[in-house]
């Protein structure tokens, strides 16, 4: 796809001073300026408010009934628009605002009018237990989004809450049920609304949106819609949801019952997962609304100019920008919104659209919508075809600011040559120059060509050579992929599979063959690859995303391919399959500033439609973690950053979720006696030391520093809450396992302590006091989180009990000793290298630096800092604490083990290795540790028997 050119920006507006009259050129103009001369005092100056509207409506209802008083204000209302829009270059969104509150203003009026005369005649809707019951009235499309343009008609679907009867009238006459009594409300707003009389219209009122369309009820119960949905809702109609929102009656609008209407239409909208599937969904449809445009088009060339439905038209930006949301609007609510340019907004800061694609949607939507106006400025008609008349042309061109209709039309030209452009490449509907998109240039933010990807699509080359049965698929894959794949047809979940399901399996596992008979991938690749699906039989959005984005097929075959840890990564959270999406992600590095920001916009998101429960944001957590896990997996197996680099990543990632887990618990305890509390985390072990690993579990101690009464209590209750939100499975899995065993007094101790408890604790005060192993584990720990004021405070007590004076033999004597009852756990077999529990290995080192900095912080202030094992370590030799070169020997030996330690776990493998293999960075450590606990003849021994 060739970048989109983008159109000259057009001179200043307004640009209409050299065609007669400006606004006045409009012949709708001249005609209501000429009619309503006397009415148009009515509408104050300036620009359009509902309560200006209303205002303007009760001094017309003076003198006219409510039906031709609406008709004459939305005369006034156009007339302002036209003026504003094109003499005083209105910005579009107001024209469409104004035209969207005329809508739901006329609505709110017609309905109080015949609700009037219908309660006087049948009484008050009521539901089996007496209950009123609401009558809403959905307003759909741009009615729904409040993008409604001058011309529209407006798409709505009529709801009641429940099925009953009326109360009847005052003589208890006229009993019918809910269902005729809103029916005849319906034709009431017809009548006051969609009819053309003397004055017009209102709106052209379209039910044809409503469930089973034109043959369907033209008001419908809740359970029946909901019903609808589950049993016949077709893929385009969640298309159209997506925008839906009740714009009247008012006081329903206002009213908390709206809420139940909502959680019927979220789950049909948007699905609990990626949402693939629906690329095929929205084919069809935009096929039929383009061979709809040919036939129109067929002996009219004129009407090809649609600046609608035409190629590159209005609809093709609102389909790119819904299609994306509905894909990953379920698991990413942040994306919900209604207005096609806040939408476009929302997916460029989800990284699902980049920012220069976004942008010229936005502007191309913009001129489109602006043009539109124009169009219908001309007579009030709903019509979106350029005119044919060059005076007509003109002044469109003039009026939105160029010299001419030459430039005007390239302009036009261009910014539809873009949309058309970004359409296609996201639904892959031109199929013959078809190429990946990358993300600087799609909408899809796909993963951009690489090394990884540069397989063919196996939907495009794929599709006519796949195999078209299972045992055709055996005989042509690889030998060891058929007999892997052999088993299959007996599994339940295989032959559940639908005729649509199967050919997705058939085109995904023969595209994978091909690349294992090639040598792009290894048979570990393909096999593995085999495994994932196997476990998603029967989920079938993941396959649809591998073939709507092939790029992520072939870098998911490379990734399955490195390491065995990647697989059962995937096989626990498969939705972050969807990662490999983003064409940026390994040259990316964890932001937690925005990370945060993320998981607090879907907060708000689930916020505002009622729906952040403790177990959604739960999962929010969940979806957000294993997403980032995810991505430093990726980085991690290809190499791109180093093993440091990924603890320092996860480790940030977790201060992170205790962080948004912390604020959200907080909010959402029901008693507590202030806003911020006064409470800390401090971090010890691998997340103390920022050496987090895939999995690591978090040890933590909470404190807090607040003198109320019931701060014990209240802090209880928010370590409670936050352990349970952490540690708790829900159906996106888990965040951390918690161990809090480090907290004064271990796991006979209380949940959350005092900070002057926890400094008394560690600073041997009082009768009840930190052992030695405690102190060690000091060394590393770390504040996540609190208050500034707090954690100046954690720091004085740290550097307190790390720098307090020590007798250094007993201090060797407590920590062999604890060394020796972690040797006797950990038993080692003859002729290997236990990476972590061997002599010289990993936990020696780690003991060894922990004595350091207990003996000599006091008189080397350089060791206190958290900075590592190997930092630690350099600096005890710079110090003169180690003789050169042990330290620093020591300190490559301990990256070298943690590097073997970390392949060895995304292998599954227990982390040894042959002795000869290992000898020289075992010396490394054995040197250290005789160095530091010569005395210790029963490790030394112990190492001589294993040689």
């Amino acid at each position: 796809m060739n970048p989109c050119t983008t159109p000259p920006p057009p001179p200043s507006r307004p640009a209409w001073q050299g065609l007669p009259g400006g606004a006045g050129h409009s012949r709708f103009v001249q005609r209501i300026r000429r009619r309503y001369a006397q009415e148009l005092p009515c509408l104050p100056p300036g620009a359009l408010t509902r309560a200006g509207m209303q205002q303007a409506l009760q001094a017309l209802l003076h003198t006219q009934p409510l039906g031709a008083a609406l008709r004459i204000l939305r005369q006034l209302v156009l007339l302002r628009l036209v003026e504003r829009d094109v003499e005083q270059a209105a910005p579009m969104q107001e024209i469409t605002q104004a035209m969207t509150e005329l809508a739901e203003l006329a609505l709110d009026q017609a309905f109080g009018h015949a609700q009037a005369q219908l309660q006087q005649r049948h009484g008050q809707p009521l539901d089996a237990q007496g209950q009123a019951v609401q009558f809403w009235i959905v307003g759909m499309g741009k009615l729904g989004a409040r993008e409604l343009n001058v011309s529209s008609d407006i798409d709505l679907i009529y709801v009641y809450e429940r099925d009953g009867q009326t109360s009847g009238n005052a003589s208890g006459r006229g009993v019918i049920s809910n269902h005729e009594y809103f029916s005849r409300l319906a034709r009431q707003l017809q009548a006051l609304v969609g009819e053309t009389t003397e004055h017009g219209l209102v709106f052209r009122m379209d039910l044809a949106l409503r469930p089973h369309g034109k043959s369907g009820a033209p008001v419908n119960s809740l359970p029946a819609l909901h019903q609808y949905f589950l049993t016949h809702g077709r893929e385009w109609e969640r298309f159209a949801w997506l925008k839906s929102r009740v714009v009247a009656p008012a006081a329903a609008v206002r009213s908390p019952n709206v809420r139940k209407l909502r959680e019927a239409v979220l789950p049909f909208v948007f699905r609990r997962y990626l949402d693939y599937p629906v690329f095929d969904a929205l084919r069809d449809l935009h096929r039929q609304i383009r061979e709809h445009a040919s036939a129109r088009c067929a002996g009219r060339p004129e009407r090809a100019n649609d600046v609608k439905i035409a190629r590159g038209g209005i609809r093709e930006i609102e389909f790119t920008v819904q299609l994306l949301q509905v894909v990953r609007g379920g698991s990413f609510p942040e994306l919900r919104c209604r207005p096609t340019l806040e939408a476009l907004q929302r997916l460029s800061r989800a990284e699902l659209m980049a920012p220069q694609t976004a942008q010229r949607l936005h502007d191309a939507y913009v001129f489109l919508r602006q043009s539109e106006h124009r169009i219908q400025y001309l007579d009030d008609q709903q019509t979106h075809v350029l005119p044919t008349d060059a005076v007509d042309l003109q002044w469109i061109a003039h009026s939105m600011g160029f010299a001419g209709t030459d430039s005007y039309l390239q302009a036009l030209a261009a910014h539809r040559e873009c949309v058309a452009q970004e359409f296609d490449a996201l639904l892959g509907t031109n199929k013959k120059s078809r190429r990946r998109p990358g993300p600087a240039s799609s909408a899809q933010a796909s993963p951009a060509p690489d090394a990884a990807s540069d397989q063919p699509p196996p939907d495009a080359s794929h599709a006519s050579a796949a195999p078209s049965s299972w045992p055709q698929l055996l005989r042509q894959l690889p030998p060891a992929m058929a007999e892997h794949l052999a088993a299959w047809p007996e599994l339940p979940r295989f032959e559940a599979l639908r005729h649509g399901s199967m050919a997705r399996v058939l085109t995904l596992l023969h595209a994978t063959g091909e690349q294992l008979a090639s040598g792009a991938i290894t048979q570990d690749a393909a096999l593995r690859f085999c495994d994932w699906m196997e476990s998603l039989l029967g989920r079938d959005s993941y396959f649809a995303l591998l073939i709507e984005c092939p790029g992520i097929h072939s870098r998911l075959l490379q990734l399955l391919g490195s390491t065995k840890w990647p697989l059962r990564y995937m096989l626990r959270h498969p939705g972050v399959v969807d990662e490999l999406a983003s064409g940026t992600m390994l040259s990316e590095r964890f932001d937690a500033e925005y990370f945060a920001k993320e998981l607090q916009w879907r907060h708000d998101a689930l916020r505002s439609t009622g729906e952040d429960d403790d177990e959604a944001l739960m999962d929010v957590l969940r979806r957000g973690m294993h997403a980032e896990t995810f991505r430093t997996l990726a980085r991690d197996v290809e190499q791109r950053i180093s093993v440091e680099a990924v603890a320092d990543d996860l480790s940030a990632l977790a201060d992170t979720i205790l962080q948004v887990t912390t604020d959200w618990c907080w909010q959402r305890l029901r008693k507590k006696h202030r806003d911020t509390p006064q409470f800390a985390i401090i971090g010890y072990g691998k997340l103390g030391g920022k050496e987090l690993g895939y999995g690591s579990d978090l040890d933590i101690v909470f404190v807090y520093d607040d003198e109320h009464e019931d701060a014990p209590l209240v802090y209880a209750n928010l370590v409670r809450k936050l352990i349970a939100w952490l540690s708790s499975k829900t159906a996106e899995g888990d965040l951390y396992a918690i161990d809090t065993a480090l907290r004064p007094n271990g796991n006979s101790g209380l949940l959350v302590t005092s900070f002057q408890a926890y400094a008394d604790y560690q600073q041997q005060r009082g009768s009840n006091t930190a052992w030695t192993w405690e102190h060690q584990a000091m060394t590393r720990a770390r504040f996540v989180l609190g208050s500034p004021t707090l954690r100046a405070r954690f720091d004085e007590v740290r550097r307190a009990v790390i720098q307090a004076p020590r007798e250094h033999a007993a201090l060797r004597a407590q920590i062999l000793a604890m060394r020796e009852k972690m040797r006797q756990a950990h038993p080692i077999a003859s002729g290997s290298f236990d990476l972590k529990h061997s002599p010289g290995g990993m936990i020696d080192i780690e003991f060894a630096t922990q004595y350091l900095v207990l003996a000599h912080s006091g008189q080397h202030p350089e060791l206190v800092r958290n900075a590592g094992n190997i930092a630690l370590l350099q600096i005890a030799q710079e110090q003169g604490l180690l003789p050169a070169p042990m330290g620093q020997a020591a300190a490559d030996a301990y990256r070298t083990m943690r590097r073997s330690q970390h392949i060895a776990r995304l292998n599954e493998e227990h982390g040894q290795l042959p002795l000869p293999q290992a000898q020289a960075m075992q010396q490394a450590g054995l040197a250290l540790w005789q160095h530091l606990f010569g005395a210790d003849e029963q490790a030394q021994a112990q190492a001589t028997r294993l040689h």
